[in-house]
């Protein structure tokens, strides 16, 4: 039951990708899907034009250069995460303002394994409430990919703020809660639809726009939903996302579900009716303690689905805790939000509550195994299959 998570902030930059290293500049260049409207053209990195570009197409933005123009010009910085630089920018062709996320996947493991991940699931799923690619620009031949222009960029819709952000400058009333919840539960019915685990749902990746359409980004941590694979490794991966956790998530290795989706979506729904977070724990012992001290002690039914023998021991050796009515920690809300809330937030993931569909398509996914060459070839690969596709309609 080893947590090597830090501290539970929730960033909101996270949601956008990480930091990129800047480097010397290829005469590689980007080419773009084109998705809306033709193909970037390429830009030599002493900053005169490629093939296609136009001299100037590269913008410096805080030292660190985007080679996204002709068609992505006036930059201007959003943030940045753990693992790149997060733009908005006009676009050339459309007239609107996208985001523009600038990546370097190529510096570890791990940052290779969630962008693939990201993008194969992006470039499959097409849903109103899940954010789409309207484009990817990275270099044109796999050997400058890999060592001369490391870059990837991939472009979405851009998105004024995120619910984190909006919890922390307003109450949202009964009308907002509702309809905020409506598009998470909609999002991540098709997600589930497809066999998939978000398994990092928070309030920063939860994107929110003037008109309050909601999207659901960061599938970095996506997995297939198998119940024999073996998630030893997971908390490694989970960082600053504990208060949202399933409790199962700390408790056992293996047997992950659906459900803890769905937990994460209560601790969401609690935290947009009392503007702070349900369960902040500050290390995974205390974020149990502050979900037993809400649920109760765990039945013994409840304790039987804890799979890992010192887990159990653990929970049967802490004193007895009683369950906090709902309506005392939400005394004014709505009766029938408290009694969904009720419904994800069950100790046991077998009660909970679940939004699934039928399985219209599936896809597999996991990528643990492979090595960083082979994720590399993968990762081009993808964006070759997005360009091939766009550029042909």
């Amino acid at each position: 039951m080893a947590d090597s998570s830090s501290s539970s902030s929730n960033n909101s930059s996270s949601n956008t990708a990480a930091a990129g290293a800047t480097g010397s500049h290829s005469s590689c260049g980007t080419g773009g899907g084109g998705g809306a409207g033709g193909t970037v053209g390429t830009v030599a990195h002493d900053g005169s034009a490629g093939a296609a570009g136009t001299k100037g197409a590269s913008e410096l933005v805080k030292g660190q250069a985007f080679d996204v123009g002709p068609r992505y010009t006036n930059l201007a910085y959003i943030g940045e995460g753990a693992y790149g630089m997060v733009c908005s920018a006009m676009d050339n062709v459309t007239n609107q303002r996208v985001a523009i996320k600038k990546i370097s996947p190529f510096e570890h493991q791990t940052y290779c394994q969630r962008t693939l991940r990201e993008i194969k699931i992006l470039l499959r799923f097409h849903h109103e409430n899940i954010i789409g690619i309207n484009d990817i620009l990275r270099a044109r031949r796999l050997e400058c990919m890999r060592d001369v222009y490391p870059f990837t960029y991939i472009v979405q819709t851009l998105m004024e703020t995120d619910l984190y952000k909006l919890l922390k400058t307003q109450k949202l009333s009964n009308d907002h809660i509702c309809y905020f919840l409506y598009q998470i539960l909609r999002g991540l019915k098709y997600i589930h639809s497809a066999n998939v685990l978000h398994r990092d749902l928070k309030p920063s990746n939860l994107l929110i726009n003037t008109t309050c359409d909601l999207k659901i980004c960061d599938f970095g941590l996506a997995r297939i939903a198998d119940p024999e694979h073996d998630h030893t490794g997971f908390l490694t991966e989970y960082v600053a996302t504990r208060w949202y956790r399933a409790p199962e998530i700390m408790l056992n290795s293996k047997g992950y579900s659906k459900s803890i989706d769905i937990w994460s979506v209560g601790c969401i729904l609690a935290e947009m009716l009392s503007n702070r977070p349900i369960f902040p724990g500050k290390h995974y012992l205390d974020q149990l303690n502050h979900i037993l001290g809400i649920l109760g002690s765990p039945s013994q039914e409840d304790l039987n689905c804890i799979i890992n023998t010192k887990a159990r021991n653990y929970l049967q050796s802490l004193p007895e805790k009683p369950k906090i009515p709902w309506d005392k920690l939400f005394p004014k809300s709505d009766c029938k939000a408290l009694d969904l809330l009720g419904r994800m937030l069950t100790f046991n993931p077998n009660k909970r509550i679940s939004p699934v569909a039928e399985e219209p398509f599936t896809f597999t996914m996991e990528l643990d195994d492979l090595p960083k060459e082979k994720l590399k070839e993968l990762i081009y690969e993808e964006t070759a299959r997005f360009q091939a596709t766009y550029q042909g309609s």
